[in-house]
């Protein structure tokens, strides 16, 4: 079953995604008046109980981003072995984890536009797999970690090249331009640890490949990425990591291939789903 934010007659609910349009369930849950909310509870076992042989409420909607009031958004960085290759700086393999945050209002919805800034064009697509945490964990072993996500779902993860160079130890700025990414489409309850020791992830542009990878072969594993940033912090119901984007990113390209204006980005992870963008120019 898959659970999502939404938007319909200017009202945003959550529910359940059916074929047919979306199952409203946050009527049934007044207690929990967003998906961050269930998460926050425990709640998503909950919702597939109430969601089984409910009929659709809304056929029309738009998607919202997943968890928008999502309270903590981690990401790893370069977390493929060919990803440090890319930066030609001659650089060993990473020791421990690059880790930045990212803040709700960088990250739009599926089926919703990319946000290409006034100010700079290096717009680039990062397809990757976002884990949300479940349950409070301090100093979690690798061996347990899997214990503490609630569930899974895609990130685009949007970046403004030239912006990610305007400091010497800091990515903040090109990593947080208003909906240049995207959380989405739905969540994915977590019930085996074969979602993501088997996800592929495949990024298009315009139908064309440019992302082709598997989540067993990042230099840090989902366990490895719980067991670290749960050592220097707890780690809470509803917070959000976003785990590393593979290869083939627009800015490693000779020439660099730029998102712009009209442009098509599908993010597709085996057994979650795709999410879909397209991009826009920000209007003044």
């Amino acid at each position: 079953m898959k659970f999502a934010t939404y938007n319909s007659n200017t009202k945003t609910h959550y529910g359940a995604v059916n074929e047919g349009g979306m199952i409203a369930l946050d009527p049934v849950f007044p207690e929990w008046p967003t998906l961050y909310d269930v998460v926050r509870n425990g709640g998503l076992g909950a919702l597939e109980e109430a969601a089984k042989g409910a009929s659709v409420t809304h056929e029309n909607f738009e998607y919202d981003m997943v968890l928008p009031n999502a309270r903590r958004i981690l990401c790893v960085g370069v977390n493929f072995p060919e990803r440090n290759a890319e930066y030609k700086d001659d650089s060993a393999a990473p020791k421990y984890m690059s880790l930045f945050v990212r803040f709700p209002s960088s990250l739009t919805g599926h089926d919703q536009p990319l946000i290409r800034p006034a100010e700079n064009h290096t717009l680039d697509y990062e397809g990757e797999v976002a884990i949300v945490i479940g349950k409070t964990g301090r100093r979690i072993s690798t061996q347990e970690a899997y214990d503490y996500i609630s569930a899974l779902t895609i990130s685009n993860e949007g970046t403004i090249r030239d912006w990610v160079r305007h400091a010497k130890f800091n990515v903040t700025q090109g990593k947080n331009w208003d909906r240049s990414g995207a959380l989405g489409p739905w969540l994915v309850p977590f019930k085996d640890a074969t979602q993501l020791d088997e996800a592929r992830i495949i990024t298009r542009v315009n139908g064309e490949l440019r992302q082709n990878d598997t989540l067993n072969r990042m230099v840090f594993s989902v366990r490895d990425i719980i067991a670290y940033v749960s050592t220097f912090m707890t780690l809470e119901p509803g917070d959000v990591i976003i785990t590393g984007t593979p290869t083939g990113a627009g800015a490693r390209f000779d020439p660099p291939r730029y998102l712009v204006p009209g442009d098509k980005v599908e993010v597709e992870v085996s057994g979650l789903g795709t999410l879909h963008n397209w991009v826009e120019d920000e209007t003044p």
